[in-house]
């Protein structure tokens, strides 16, 4: 294996130093952010030339033919994939499908030494065979997003207490080659990882902005406003404005009665209906009473809308020297108490006993 140049490691370092001042930087929007960010992926992208100049990885190779040394720059596409979605620009869409093309490449390189496991292998090529459309999980099944969910963060927390364990003896990192080959090969299975997460989230982003670019644009309001104006009146003068003219409201035509000339323009009437409409600006929004009470009783008698009479018939007084009157009325009176007798009050009720 050919010695990397110096200046290759030294600029991965640099570049790896600015990767991490990027993810603890205050304000991730400012121009000094984004001038770091592009310095940042200049230093990537020069690495990718660096290793390609020299061929430092080849497919009719094997991973025992890298030394321990240069596995580190296996790395280098994931490191750019991740920078690039930190940048900012018009484009947000071709950053992205930019950034899935790196993590691929990534994945690609790995895959030729036979570093993805048995489950990355089968999630790449099902990455593979739809980039678009790619997902950890089913996007319509929120239980199996929060399983799958839960599942990766306890793999992820695994592999980075791994990774903190091979990383914490700096001298034996130093002169132990089989510890630091360890290292790197925890560091690729934790990008491995973190990629997939990645491009899933990638590809929710992506499908959200196809959709912002694909619905119709909002209208116009000024438009909106004039189509309005120009509908408010239709054909057979109708309109629905409130403030309309005071020609339209004593009956005329729109547009003015006299030339400047004085000359008449269309027909008209010399009327009062100024005066009138003036005058019946204050009045009652009700219409008041036209006759009294006593004119509509009368009113009423007269077509017969009122009911007179009655059984008015006074109590005719006996004479008392009607004898035979008399004793009629002496012999109803005592069989009415003999009725009595015989039915005392409320025997007739027979409801109410119990």
């Amino acid at each position: 294996m050919t010695d990397q140049p110096q200046s290759l490691r030294a600029l991965f370092d640099a570049a790896k130093t600015n990767k991490t001042s990027l993810e603890h930087s205050a304000e991730p929007t400012g121009d000094a952010y984004r001038d770091a960010v592009a310095a940042t992926i200049a230093k990537l992208e020069e690495c990718q030339k660096l290793i390609g100049q020299v061929s430092l990885f080849s497919s009719n190779e094997g991973l025992e033919d890298i030394s321990s040394a240069d596995l580190q720059y296996l790395t280098v596409d994931y490191f750019l994939a991740e920078v690039l979605q930190r940048a900012s620009s018009s484009d947000r869409e071709a950053l992205l499908r930019r950034a899935t093309a790196e993590y691929e490449k990534y994945l690609t390189r790995i895959d030729e030494y036979e570093l993805l496991s048995s489950s990355d292998k089968k999630t790449f090529e099902q990455f593979l065979e739809n980039p678009s459309a790619f997902s950890l999980a089913s996007k319509n099944d929120a239980a199996n997003r929060r399983e799958v969910k839960v599942a990766r963060f306890r793999q992820e927390k695994e592999l980075k207490q791994k990774l903190e364990y091979f990383s914490q003896n700096q001298s034996r990192l130093q002169n132990d080659d089989d510890v630091v080959r360890k290292l790197y090969l925890a560091e690729i299975n934790l990008y491995t990882h973190q990629t997939f997460q990645s491009l899933d989230m990638i590809s929710q982003e992506i499908e959200m902005l196809s959709h912002m670019r694909n619905a119709p644009p909002p209208p116009d309001l000024t438009l909106l406003q004039d189509s309005r104006r120009r509908d408010a009146t239709d054909s057979t003068g109708y309109t629905e404005r409130l403030d309309v003219p005071l020609a339209q409201l004593l009956g005329r035509q729109n547009g003015p009665l006299l030339s400047k000339q004085g000359k008449p323009l269309q027909p008209f009437t010399l009327t009062d209906r100024r005066t009138e409409l003036q005058r019946g600006v204050f009045r009652s929004g009700h219409n008041l009473p036209t006759m009294s009470i006593d004119e509509y009783l009368e009113e009423e008698r007269k077509r017969g809308g009122i009911v007179q009479g009655g059984n008015n018939e006074q109590v005719q007084e006996i004479d008392e020297d009607d004898l035979i009157k008399a004793d009629q009325e002496t012999m109803k009176a005592r069989s009415w108490d003999e009725y009595k007798e015989d039915n005392p009050r409320g025997s007739g009720n027979t409801l109410n006993r119990g």
